[in-house]
């Protein structure tokens, strides 16, 4: 039987990343119930970013903040080989953005997180794509059009929502100001659960706090490496 929510109560899909983080944290200060879903795919990096989660939103949690709902949506079988399944030949951080584009992402991960709403009466499902992402399953067309396919048959239909689809990094990133953005992970080559530093997702991380003039608390293992070899090579 489908329970009924109340108009304010929203679900985010979340990664772990800043962006959906933010989305999080803006929408608890509007004083909205947040129904917060991770999807557990089996990606190489998957092992620092649900932690990160977690983290995030225990040193956020208010009381509109739901418990994190943890789906299962392996891809073992469908991307095998795969450097986001290996780690081996991760895009570097001088590589373009499009060089991290995972095959039907958005569509496999929606598709999870829009039935669990249909299912539970929750009536909005947001993520977090920004308007200078250059996927077209991204796009307001490619949500309009989700949407339309996925409530065709449902009696709960579900709204998607791009709350950042016109918003470019800087503009996010103010947007968290106060929130525990060290907590977040955005690196898809961990080391021991740490950022590397010299990943793409990584570079792009970087650049977002140098933009915006925020402080960068992330421990990164390449900066890490290098005051460690500092410090060796000044030892007498």
């Amino acid at each position: 039987m489908i329970s009924q929510h109340s108009s304010t109560e929203i679900a985010v899909l979340m990664s772990g990343g800043l962006d959906s983080s933010i989305l999080v944290g803006k929408f608890l200060r509007e004083g909205r119930t947040v129904h917060p879903i991770y999807i557990r795919t089996g990606l190489f990096w998957q092992s620092g970013e649900l932690p990160a989660v977690q983290a995030f939103l225990a040193a956020i949690a208010t009381a509109n903040l739901r418990p994190l709902k943890i789906l299962e949506l392996p891809l073992d079988d469908l991307y095998t080989d795969h450097w986001s399944l290996t780690g081996s030949g991760t895009p570097a951080d001088d590589t373009p953005d499009e060089a991290v584009y995972l095959p039907g992402r958005n569509a496999l991960l929606l598709v999870k997180a829009a039935v669990y709403c249909q299912l539970h009466g929750i009536g909005q499902l947001a993520c977090a794509p920004l308007g200078s992402s250059p996927f077209e399953d991204a796009s307001s067309e490619f949500f309009t059009e989700y949407q339309s396919a996925m409530n065709r048959g449902s009696s709960s239909p579900v709204v998607l929502l791009r709350p950042f689809g016109e918003l470019h990094k800087e503009e996010v990133m103010r947007l968290g100001v106060g929130l525990p953005l060290e907590l977040t992970f955005s690196c898809i080559h961990p080391v021991d659960g740490t950022h590397c530093g010299t990943c793409n997702k990584c570079f792009e991380r970087k650049e977002a706090f140098r933009i915006t003039g925020i402080e960068d608390k992330t421990v990164y293992t390449a900066s890490r490496r290098t005051a460690v070899q500092v410090a060796t090579k000044s030892t007498p």
